[in-house]
């Protein structure tokens, strides 16, 4: 592990942070509903995962490009997940905003607004040999994926289609 600025890890937060930031004024109709029930040790995984994933993408600079060998593409695989999730937010938002549109497979992955960034940070982990990376991102997907499916199983048993 080495410290040091990492500007991987920040395209990574960025491509995280800008559709989570549209996505707090086009939220599906009846999510806070759903928020509200949340699990709280899921919810506590959820929150201590993200400052964890956060301050590893940035703080180690062993996620930023090195010369070409077979573990690169482990960054390559990464950066494909987080292409699906973008990918994923284009089709939610341009969806008519249900909790059924938000919580569909996409691209065979389910709860893929979840799943996908979390498993793109896994990746990240394993490109870098980071093991604080590592292990940030299965407290967060514990917490996050957790919390998702449990709104999802929701999303499906509401008669409404919200």
């Amino acid at each position: 592990m080495h410290f040091g600025f990492s500007y991987i890890g920040f395209a990574w937060l960025v491509m995280l942070t800008v559709p989570n930031l549209i996505w707090t004024k086009r939220k599906p109709f009846g999510y806070d509903r759903f928020a509200a029930r949340e699990n709280r040790v899921l919810l506590a995984f959820e929150r201590i995962g993200e400052v964890l994933v956060s301050a590893a993408a940035l703080v180690f600079s062993d996620f930023n490009l090195r010369p070409w060998t077979p573990w690169n593409l482990w960054l390559a695989a990464s950066f494909l997940l987080m292409l699906l999730y973008e990918a994923f937010w284009i089709r939610y938002f341009r969806s008519e905003r249900t909790m059924r549109d938000f919580y569909r497979p996409f691209a065979g992955v389910p709860v893929a607004g979840a799943t996908l960034p979390v498993a793109a940070f896994f990746l990240l982990g394993v490109y870098g040999r980071n093991i604080p990376m590592l292990a940030s991102s299965v407290i967060l997907g514990v917490g996050h994926i957790g919390i998702h499916l449990a709104h999802a199983k929701d999303a499906d048993d509401s008669p409404r289609n919200s």
